[in-house]
């Protein structure tokens, strides 16, 4: 047995989280130099500048599910580590707005993809006892990436003159290019080489090498979910009676997560900053403050998550919210001074990386049954980007220094989205069960009942 492998394995694919993080909000610091170096319009800047990744991420999340489902994990993995080296390298050298799009589009993709696969591998290789750690490493990497987006964007500052928006792109090459040489290194999942291609050999040798304890037991109750699954002789539609509550809690997850307003103050974390009060050198650098809480209570967030389970990070995180962002609301309605919103911002990603931040992609990738979990990844991933592109563009409509509905004070944005978390709170006191140490095939049984 060695488990050191299922950990080694699952910080490969991990990874591909790191690639995200960075990527969603590396375009932070180039948002203003291509503004003034385009003259876009805010429409056309909101659409084809900052929220052109994120329709691709919708496209990759929507479809995702399906290169996964019949390739397999692994290979999937590996070409999401080529998407990302082609869209880091293309926006670098873009000389258009339209050539930049193309290029963050197909990143996006990638973004999309690996965020129906890179779950699901690791959900499916960890125990009942690990799987919650193992994968919120998933969201680790994440917020590991937009802490170094951050900082890269900061020290990358005047770098290059009018073209630093370009390195702070490119940089992103070497990880993607490190990361899709390791992913050659690990296995298929057990899982997908049982259920798909009905290879017990290959799957029980991979099972062994991550540590199953009891090989053939396992092995026996995945084929015996699958057999429960296809017990009708027909498929059953993934849209199906069956499958509605299981749905309804996928939905409602990452539609929260994102009028949580996470993504709006990730991707205009300077302009806003920046309204409060503070100078641009400044406004970058206290972004770096926001990657580095969002990080550290990342940290208490995947310690707790298998002790405390899913449900009760979300309710604490349900309350740091509303208190945060009522509170920022507040201070850009007063006029209160940056050092107090600076506080509560902070306050709002501390909630955000212990609740939502740790659970979202678990909580997703652990609920769908073995036959159509790729499907489900795919949907509420999906779920999760539509809400995130449709607030990334229509952001620069209201914060527009010349044009917005609220150039002068933000504070309804904020407000609404404290109102948002209010409902969270009530979602996930009435309707979210608790899904921590229980087994894939179990929570399968629990759920679609």
């Amino acid at each position: 047995m060695n488990k050191s492998k299922l950990l080694r394995w699952s910080i490969v694919v991990a990874l591909a989280g790191f690639i995200f993080g960075f990527d969603t909000v590396v375009i932070s610091g180039a948002n203003q130099p291509i503004k003034e170096l385009w003259h876009t319009s805010p429409l056309f800047h909101g659409f084809f500048i900052m929220s052109m990744a994120l329709w691709g991420t919708v496209l990759g999340a929507v479809f995702g599910g399906i290169p996964t489902e019949k390739y397999g994990r692994k290979t999937v993995l590996l070409w999401v580590g080529i998407l990302f080296a082609v869209s880091a390298l293309g926006s670098a050298f873009a000389s258009g707005p339209y050539m930049f799009s193309f290029f963050r589009f197909i990143g996006g993709v990638g973004i999309g993809i690996s965020s129906v696969v890179a779950p699901i591998y690791i959900s499916e290789i960890s125990t009942p006892v690990t799987r919650g750690r193992l994968g919120a490493l998933y969201q680790f990497n994440i917020v590991f990436g937009i802490l170094v987006a951050f900082l890269s964007n900061y020290f990358l500052q005047g770098i290059g003159g009018a073209n630093d928006w370009r390195w702070m792109l490119g940089v992103l090459a070497v990880p993607a290019i490190v990361y899709t040489a390791l992913v050659l290194g690990i296995s298929e999942s057990p899982r997908w080489l049982i259920t798909k291609k009905n290879d017990l050999v290959a799957a029980k040798n991979i099972m062994l090498q991550i540590g199953v304890t009891d090989v053939e037991a396992e092995a026996a109750s995945i084929i015996r979910s699958n057999e429960h699954e296809n017990a009708s002789g027909k498929a059953v539609a993934f849209f199906s009676p069956k499958h509605k509550k299981i749905i309804y809690l996928a939905f409602m997850i990452a539609f929260f997560n994102q009028v949580s307003g996470i993504n709006f103050i990730l991707y205009y974390a300077p302009e806003i900053l920046e309204k409060a009060g503070l100078a641009a050198k400044e406004s970058l650098f206290n972004s770096i403050a926001i990657g580095g809480v969002n990080l550290l209570f990342t940290f208490v967030g995947l310690y707790l998550i298998d002790r405390l389970g899913r449900k009760t990070l979300l309710i604490i995180g349900s309350f740091g919210y509303i208190l945060s962002l009522s509170m920022v609301s507040w201070a850009f309605y007063t006029h209160t001074g940056p050092v107090f919103l600076m506080g509560f911002l902070l306050l709002f990603i501390a909630a955000h990386a212990v609740g939502q931040g740790a659970v979202i992609w678990v909580f997703i990738s652990e609920i769908f049954p073995n036959k159509i979990r790729s499907a489900g990844q795919s949907f509420g991933a999906s779920v999760h980007w539509v809400f995130a592109a449709l607030i990334t563009l229509v952001t620069p409509v209201f914060l527009d220094k010349d044009h917005g509905f609220f150039k002068d004070n933000p504070w309804p944005i904020f407000a609404f989205f404290a109102a948002m978390m209010v409902l969270q709170l009530v979602w996930v006191l009435t309707s979210v069960p608790e899904t921590k140490g229980v087994s894939l095939e179990a929570l399968e049984k629990k759920l679609s009942a």
